[in-house]
């Protein structure tokens, strides 16, 4: 069997439908030689949530999706969300312009979001050397869309070489701006309905053995199926449909230049007007049925992945929760794992969504109050800085 390392690597993989296949190695095969990891963060993300900018913080991870992918053509490649931050691996075919949509977007987030974004471009050869390997699983929530699962050290060991400095890609010059077509922030924060959000982060611990920690990933993941759809945090039939002005704000910055931002707004604004009257009144346009579009939204999200660690933003009640964080202390003072998590009351929905026409959208989940960034403070503070987001 020849080993796959052309750009439909990803694409070929066997797609698994129940989460707790990330446990399973089988599922996961090495990354090609020569692909690259596209990284960045937000720098003092923790400081950026407590002054209120949540939202921003998330935009900008985002954004660092949607600037790659569309680089690439919208193309299929891995990636994952981490709030305030994002990974994506790309073959080399895509490099250069890889690094130019890096390079636009940090200048992006600083000019528009007023925000600090590091970027780095590490090559798959540089983890290998290393010891470590990055290991690609496919998981799909839907049937319309699919998230990438890494194991293996590579990405955790190419966050932290970027936070020390190395493989960086600089801002590009001002006013140079990425294409983030489809970046959208149109939903008002989703309540619990079973009692609070939590973002959890938990990562191998010293003591800890390979076996040990997937039986920890695997009993956290079958306590969170007590809890009513698997504690997911969206509506089975999606979120309300309502004007969120900030985000409308923050689309028309990514999509416009100054000139042309109060038209976008307008435009947005009538789109989200448009959907809400299609919505209250049970209507369809064309091909477009808001009642499927908001079901799809439900089903499309990623509020669960696994990033060399569990990384999950459940909506849970105080028994499962409870039960949660026992499993949790319990491995931890086995020294199986480390672990952060933090609770907040509701949920927030950066999307990436290349036409509502069709139903291969995308959702990413955090918690509105920090959510992954202040799980993974209170992880740095347990001595796992490499894993800590907005260091």
């Amino acid at each position: 069997m020849v080993e796959p390392s052309n750009d439909d690597f990803f694409h070929r993989l066997a797609v698994f439908t129940r989460f707790e296949g990330v446990t399973d190695s089988n599922n996961y095969s090495p990354l090609p030689d020569g692909w690259l990891l596209a990284v960045a963060d937000i720098v003092s993300s923790t400081k950026a949530i407590a002054s209120g900018h949540y939202k921003s913080v998330n935009m900008a991870g985002a954004s660092v999706i949607s600037a790659v992918l569309n680089a690439l053509d919208k193309g299929d490649y891995p990636f994952v969300f981490g709030g305030d931050g994002a990974l994506v691996a790309i073959p080399p075919s895509g490099e250069a312009r890889v690094r130019q949509a890096l390079a636009a977007v940090r200048s992006w987030v600083k000019e528009e979001l007023e925000l600090d974004l590091r970027t780095a471009l590490v090559p798959m050869s540089a983890v290998r050397s290393e010891g470590l390997d990055v290991m690609v699983a496919r998981f799909g929530p839907s049937e319309y869309v699919s998230y990438a699962m890494f194991l293996g050290g590579g990405t955790s060991w190419a966050e932290k070489q970027m936070k020390a400095g190395n493989f960086i890609v600089e801002a590009a010059a001002p006013e140079v701006r990425p294409d983030l077509t489809g970046l959208s922030c149109r939903w008002n924060p989703i309540k619990a309905h079973n009692g609070e959000i939590v973002s959890i982060i938990a990562v191998p611990g010293e003591s800890g053995n390979s076996a040990k920690f997937q039986q920890l990933v695997a009993d956290i993941i079958a306590i969170s199926r007590e809890q009513s759809r698997d504690g997911h945090p969206v509506p089975a039939e999606g979120p309300t449909t309502a004007l969120v002005f900030g985000g409308i704000d923050m689309e028309a910055r990514a999509l416009a230049s100054v000139a042309n931002r109060w038209r976008r707004k307008l435009a947005i604004a009538a789109q989200i007007g448009l959907v809400c009257i299609l919505d209250k009144f049970k209507l369809r346009m064309a091909v477009f049925d808001p009642k499927v579009y908001r079901s799809d939204i439900a089903l499309n999200s990623d509020f669960r992945k696994f990033d060399d660690g569990l990384k999950m933003t459940i909506d849970v009640d105080a028994v499962q929760l409870s039960h949660i964080e026992a499993r949790l202390r319990q491995a931890e003072a086995e020294g199986v794992c480390r672990y952060g998590l933090h609770r907040q009351d509701s949920a927030l929905m950066t999307c990436f969504v290349p036409t509502p026409l069709m139903r291969d959208h995308m959702h990413f989940i955090d918690g509105a109050s920090g959510g992954y960034a202040m799980a993974a403070m209170a992880l740095r503070g347990k001595g796992v800085s490499e894993l800590a987001a907005g260091e």
